[in-house]
């Protein structure tokens, strides 16, 4: 067996199963505690990092400097409210995952920023409002804005464990063991002892593209410890449809991570008794575009868009309140499944998309990726920001016309159908501006416009104020074509709170830790059924933390 630093260990005091986000903080938490660490991954070096690198960086802080800064009023005991609203756990196997969801608001209304801070983690100071619900004060949503983007987005984030880890590296205490693939859990009595798996065929793939799986021979590694840290399944479409609520999810979906995130070891455990729960609850967004430059098959975007968009059905109907963009996203996701069509509709136009649009990822904000000052400048400048411009201009989902009606036209054609009516768009277009010039009006969507400008960084940054959509100033008329894309697992293994894989009947495996997205971020599902943003990353980090610190004292001599 070979790795990059020679013939992979026969044993180590920790395996981490898994070198995305939380395997890398799971790792460095235990070489910290001065233990030797083995990380398995069967993506080559190229991949390192996982998702957490095509990640925007955001994540889910409670009473910052930088929310005390802009005049936000936050607390933890508002943040677990908003939590427990949007979670609804309401099954008996949700014990651990609601201990899990108060230990991780209590985690990101304390020490989470400063241990950050002491790493070097760096943020963006303009707080970002995602999730915002628009029920009543007990239901789904953020009150207040808490989505904090990394300084460096998702490498920003992976930076000091990497760095953290390639020290452990040099002094002969950490090892990675590329296209080793985990198989099976080793057991003695009862007690996780190892992982067995398979040595695949050296790859040269860019980072995130698909990877053979020729098997090239095998392998078994011994240790006091495993920490499985394997993602979820938003690569594996057949296993999302699967796992779907009421087993019909969409014909059609966009990827939105990368081929690698299977899902595939998650049943290794659950073979050793691992309890593998809420696999129903799943994360995935209506906003999906085609990524006109894929890395992955069938490679989407997210939109990130600001609160002025019409979103329509794919018959041109506008969404129920409160579905407005950045408002709810499960609840948007389950309304477009009744309708009984793949796809929906933002409709706006030049004025919206030059301040409202942003894109999903590292590689979509350059300026953010790589701490560009200069270039995150020209964000201020009027006009359309250089990557969605980019993709306005190369996307496949993106029709441009002068009115309603040449829109609808090339809507219907975009999807082959004649869905949209042209008369009763430009109506539905021109009784929402009736709304905006009455000065007052009772469309919620306008005055929840109206209201969100009351932040100052959807003022300065993500909210156009309100204006006549049909007005020959503020156009072309832009509509994009949006499909459903895969992202995140909530369910996942059970753990307690050292992050100890559970049992069927509650009692821990000897051995056998889990975190990130296969553990549900913690608990087997921290999140119930829906996530307030910035949680995803968050979650890696505390229960990768969790789980290297309590498999290290596991461990000790």
């Amino acid at each position: 067996m070979e790795s990059k630093h020679g013939a992979v260990w026969q044993n180590a005091d920790v395996i981490v199963v898994g070198a995305g986000l939380s395997g890398l903080v799971s790792a460095a938490e235990a070489y910290n505690a001065g233990r030797r660490v083995l990380i398995l991954d069967q993506e080559p070096e190229a991949s390192l990092g996982g998702q957490a690198h095509w990640s925007f960086g955001g994540l889910f802080l409670v009473d910052s400097p930088e929310q005390r800064h802009l005049g936000v009023k936050d607390s933890a005991e508002l943040a677990l409210s908003d939590w427990l609203g949007s979670a609804a756990f309401d099954r008996p196997e949700d014990l651990w995952a609601r201990r899990w969801a108060e230990a991780y608001v209590n985690f990101a209304a304390g020490e989470k920023r400063a241990w950050l801070h002491a790493l070097g983690v760096r943020f963006f100071p303009l707080v970002q409002w995602a999730e915002r619900g628009g029920y009543d004060a007990q239901g789904h949503g953020n009150s207040v804005p808490r989505f904090h983007v990394v300084w460096g987005t998702g490498p920003g984030i992976l930076a000091p464990f990497l760095s953290k880890l390639e020290e452990g590296v040099a002094a002969g205490q950490v090892q990675f063991a590329f296209r080793h693939r985990a198989i099976e859990l080793m057991l003695d009595g009862g007690t996780v002892t190892g992982v067995r798996g398979q040595r695949l065929a050296a790859s040269a793939v860019e980072r995130g593209q698909e990877s053979s799986r020729e098997v090239t021979g095998e392998f078994s590694v011994e240790a006091g410890a495993v920490i499985v840290t394997t993602g979820g399944i938003g690569g594996n479409h057949p296993m999302v449809r699967d796992q779907w609520p009421n087993g019909s999810g969409p014909e059609h979906m966009l990827t939105g991570v990368p081929a690698s995130v299977d899902g595939h070891f998650q049943q290794a455990v659950a073979r050793v008794g691992g309890a593998l729960i809420n696999t129903d609850r799943m994360w995935h967004y209506p906003e999906g575009i085609h990524n006109p430059d894929p890395v992955w098959p069938n490679h989407g975007i997210r939109i990130l868009s600001g609160p002025s968009p019409l979103w329509l059905d794919a018959t041109g109907h506008r969404l129920p309140v409160p579905l407005f963009p950045g408002f709810d996203s499960l609840g948007t996701l389950r309304h477009l499944e009744t309708t009984g069509h793949g796809h929906s509709w933002f409709v706006l136009n030049k004025s919206i998309i030059a301040k409202e649009f942003a894109l999903s990822g590292s590689e979509q904000n350059p300026d953010l990726t790589g701490k560009d000052v200069k270039l995150l400048a020209k964000r201020a400048l009027p006009g359309v920001a250089g990557p969605v411009q980019k993709i306005l201009d190369a996307g496949i989902d993106f029709v441009q016309a002068d009115t309603a009606q040449e829109l609808a036209g090339k809507m219907n054609a975009l999807v082959h159908s004649e869905l949209i009516d042209p008369e009763a768009l430009h109506e539905t277009l021109m009784a929402r501006d009736r709304q905006v010039t009455s000065g007052l009006g009772k469309d919620t969507q306008i005055n929840a416009i109206r209201e969100a400008r009351r932040f100052t960084t959807d003022k300065l940054m993500r909210v156009v104020p309100p204006h006549a959509m049909l007005a020959a100033e503020h156009g072309p008329l832009i509509a994009v074509r949006l499909t459903t894309l895969t992202r995140k697992s909530l369910g996942g293994l059970t753990t307690d709170l050292n992050a100890r894989v559970l049992d069927a009947a509650g009692s821990p495996i000897p051995g056998l830790y889990a975190a990130g997205e296969a553990a549900g971020f913690g608990g087997g599902g921290m999140h119930g059924y829906r996530s307030l943003e910035g949680t995803f990353l968050g979650g890696c980090l505390f229960s990768g933390r969790t789980a290297g610190r309590h498999a290290a004292e596991t461990t000790q001599a």
